[in-house]
C-alpha cells in the first residue's frame, strides 16, 4: 500500500510522521515544491525508524509527481498557512491554484486514489477538488470536521475533567470560525449526555472556544496549528487503508442530505476502503438546522469566489 502527502510543511510532515509510526503503508511519499524540503524531512523521519520500530519506506520528492505513482490515498496539505489576524477565507486566491494543480498532477499517476484535502479554506478547496477532477464524490474528503471534533472533545474534557477518549462529540458545518457547529446536544461522556454535567454557561463557553480553536492557536504560535491537523489527516488515512468503517465528521459532497446540494460541507460520515461510504442523519433540531443552513450559505458564497479566479 502506498500513500502520498503533498506539502512537506508542518502539517504535511506531521501527518506523514503519524502514518509512518502507525505502519499504515509500505511506502510513503512526501512531496513539496521547495527544493530539498521533502527529501530532507523524509530522511529525518527514516532515521527514526530504528528507534520507533516501523518499516514504512519514506521518500521525498521536489515536485516530481512520477514518484507518487500508484498511491491509494493522497493527502493534500499544500498552500500558505494562516498568520495571526488572517481567516481561512483569506487564503483562497493562492491556495485554489495550488490545490487544483496538485489534484490534477496526482491523478496523472494515481487515477484511483482517494484524496483527502486539508488545505484551507478547506470546504471550498474540497469543492474545487471535486469539480476540477470529476472524480466520484466518495473519493474526495475534506478533513476539517475531524479536527474540529477533536478540538471540541478537548474543550469538553477540560471542563469535565475527563479523558477526551471517553467522549463522543461532533462538529458539523463549515470549517471556519463562524461556520462550524459544535453539536453539544448530541455529545456524550461514554453514554451519558454531557449536558447532564455542565451548566448552560459552561456549554456556551465550550462551543465558543471550539469555534475559535484554530484562531486561538494561530495567535499563540504565530501560524496555523500542525499536530492535531496532521493527526486528523492520518486518522482518516488509517480508516481508509484498514477499512475501519469509523465515523468521522468530514467535508463531503451533499446531494439533498441535511437539506443542501451542490456543496461540500462537514457531516457525519463512515470512512472505509472506498472513501466516505455513507452519511449519517443526526436529526438536527430547528435551531441546529438553521445554523447549518447559515453555514452552508457562507460556504456557498466563498465557493462563488472560485468563479472570479
Amino acid at each position: 500500500m502506498k500513500v502520498t502527502v503533498v506539502g512537506a510543511g508542518a502539517v504535511g510532515a506531521t501527518c506523514a510522521d503519524n502514518i509512518a509510526r502507525a505502519a499504515l503503508a509500505q511506502e510513503l511519499v512526501l512531496l513539496d515544491i521547495k527544493e530539498g524540503l521533502a527529501e530532507g524531512k523524509a530522511q529525518d523521519m527514516m532515521q527514526t525508524a530504528a528507534l520507533l520500530g516501523f518499516d514504512t519506506r519514506i521518500t521525498g520528492s521536489t515536485n516530481d509527481y512520477s514518484k507518487t505513482a500508484g498511491s491509494s490515498v493522497v493527502v493534500i496539505t499544500s498552500g500558505i498557512p494562516r498568520k495571526p489576524g488572517m481567516t481561512r477565507e483569506d487564503l483562497i486566491g493562492t491556495n485554489a491554484g495550488i490545490v487544483k494543480g496538485v489534484a490534477e498532477n496526482i491523478l496523472k499517476y494515481s487515477p484511483d486514489a482517494i484524496i483527502i484535502v486539508i488545505s484551507n479554506p478547506m470546504d471550498t478547496m474540497t469543492y474545487l477538488a471535486l469539480q476540477s477532477t470529476g472524480l466520484p464524490k466518495h473519493r474526495i474528503i475534506g478533513m476539517g470536521g475531524t479536527l474540529d471534533s477533536a478540538r471540541f472533545k478537548y474543550q469538553l474534557s477540560q471542563h469535565l475533567g475527563c479523558s477526551p477518549a471517553d467522549l463522543n462529540a461532533v462538529v458539523v458545518g463549515g470549517h471556519g470560525d463562524t461556520t462550524m457547529i459544535p453539536l453539544i446536544r448530541h455529545a456524550t461522556w461514554n453514554s451519558a449526555p454531557v449536558t447532564n454535567f455542565l451548566t448552560v454557561e459552561q456549554q456556551n463557553q465550550i462551543v465558543a472556544d471550539t469555534m475559535v480553536g484554530g484562531a486561538t492557536l494561530t495567535k499563540l504560535i504565530g501560524t496555523s496549528a500542525w499536530y492535531a491537523p496532521g493527526a486528523a489527516g492520518a486518522a482518516l488515512v488509517e480508516s481508509i487503508l484498514r477499512d475501519e468503517k469509523k465515523l468521522f465528521t468530514c467535508c463531503v459532497s451533499l446531494d439533498g442530505e441535511y437539506g443542501q446540494s451542490d456543496i461540500c460541507l462537514g457531516v457525519p460520515v463512515v470512512i472505509g476502503k472506498d472513501g466516505w461510504e455513507k452519511i449519517l442523519d443526526f436529526q438536527l433540531n430547528d435551531e441546529e438546522q438553521a445554523a447549518f443552513n447559515k453555514s452552508a450559505d457562507a460556504v456557498r458564497n466563498m465557493n462563488e469566489v472560485l468563479k472570479t479566479l
